[in-house]
Parts: structure tokens; C-alpha cells; sequence
């Protein structure tokens, strides 16, 4: 019994922490807007220029005009403000973004990050996937563990990197990794299990070495 979609973003959610500013990748980690603690300040950034992003809207209520970097349409806040794009790589790159949580195909046991394109494939760009894993504090992946039964985590990404030795966290629908990361040393580690996976269960799954921290 692995977790949701929904419940690997709540558990993605009690990383947050009050008046942290959070950029969300698309896919799953957009859903971890709907979990944020009660009366906890969070401010949602996006690459095409605003922060202070708002719930989803309810159907009939969406602006075109009004939508983040996945091209979803989004509501604003009092608190929302708009900018240029320039000006949101700026604070990407600069290191005022305290977490970004992404989605990905492939993590590597060094923390290596393969998330934007596969080989013959169309895709729509790298977005700012790049500057996101270079630039901000903490980077946590969210991801199914695998994929149609190939294990995502990988001894060695096989997939073009997005960025090297840049994830500080995964969690999967079977269980949540840390890297703990000591200078050129850097230890994944299982740090928990989803509800009725077993630990046999994730070994079966994972090619990635990893140290059991539960």
C-alpha cells in the first residue's frame, strides 16, 4: 500500500516551515499548496514573475492572464506582487528562495538530478529547472519510485543531469530520503517508510544504495 499522489505531498508539506518563499516545480509538487499548514506564512514563487500565488481557482472563476510557470491558471493574493522575469531569476539565482519542490525522472544515490528531458523525446525546455537546483537553499524531489517497474533511483543517472549533487531530499510513494552531504561525501539515507511498505519492498525497487536511517 504505497501513498497517493496526494499523500506524498503532504508529507512533501511538513518540510515547510513559517515564512519560508517556495517555488513549486509542475506535476505533483503544485499540490503541495493545498497542504499547507494552517495559519503557517508561506509565499509561492514562479519563475514567470510572481509571488504570493494563491489556491487553484474553482471552475468558472480562472483569469488567462493569470497563471504560473506550468501555465496553470492561478488566483492572486493581497499579498501577491508581479515582476519580470529577470527579476525572478534574480532571486533564484541570488538564494532567496529557501526550498524548491520538483518532480524528476531519475535521482542518483550522489544526489545527481535528472529531471528535464529524455533523449528523442519532445519536451518543453528546461524552464528554470537549472537555476532552481543551483540556487536555492533546499531542494526536495517528489516523484512515483518507479516507473513502470524501472527504479528511479539510481546508482547513476543515465538521463542528461539537471544539476550535480543537488538533491536534499526524495520522497516517493514507498518511502522518504535524505542525503546527508559531508563535504565530497554524500550518504542517501531511508529516513521513512509509507504506510504498509515493508523494507523489502523498497530494496526490491530501488537500484541506489542507500543507508537505513529509520
Amino acid at each position: 500500500m504505497a501513498w497517493t499522489r496526494e499523500q506524498m505531498a503532504q508529507r512533501a508539506a511538513q518540510e515547510l516551515e513559517d515564512g519560508f518563499y517556495v517555488n513549486l516545480g509542475i506535476g505533483i509538487p503544485t499540490l503541495v499548496s493545498n497542504y499547507i499548514p494552517e495559519g503557517m506564512e508561506i509565499q509561492l514563487q514562479s519563475e514567470n514573475g510572481m509571488l504570493g500565488m494563491g489556491p487553484f481557482p474553482y471552475e468558472g472563476d480562472e483569469d488567462a492572464d493569470l497563471i504560473n510557470a506550468g501555465k496553470q491558471t492561478v488566483t492572486e493574493l493581497p499579498t501577491t506582487s508581479y515582476f519580470s522575469n529577470a527579476d525572478s531569476f534574480a532571486m533564484i539565482r541570488g538564494g532567496h528562495i529557501n526550498l524548491s519542490i520538483l518532480g524528476a525522472m531519475q535521482v542518483a544515490e550522489n544526489a545527481d538530478l535528472a529531471n528535464w528531458m529524455i533523449p528523442g523525446k519532445m519536451v518543453k525546455g528546461m524552464g528554470g529547472a537549472m537555476d532552481l537546483v543551483a540556487g536555492v537553499k533546499k531542494v526536495i524531489i517528489v516523484m512515483e519510485h518507479t516507473a513502470k517497474g524501472t527504479p528511479k533511483l539510481l546508482k547513476t543517472c543515465n538521463l542528461p543531469l539537471t544539476g550535480q549533487g543537488v538533491v536534499d531530499m526524495v520522497i516517493t510513494d514507498m518511502a522518504v530520503f535524505e542525503f546527508d552531504k559531508q563535504g565530497d561525501e554524500i550518504t542517501m539515507k531511508l529516513i521513512e517508510l509509507a504506510d504498509g511498505v515493508t523494507l523489502e519492498d523498497v530494496e526490491a525497487a530501488t537500484e541506489a544504495e542507500f543507508v537505513v536511517a529509520i
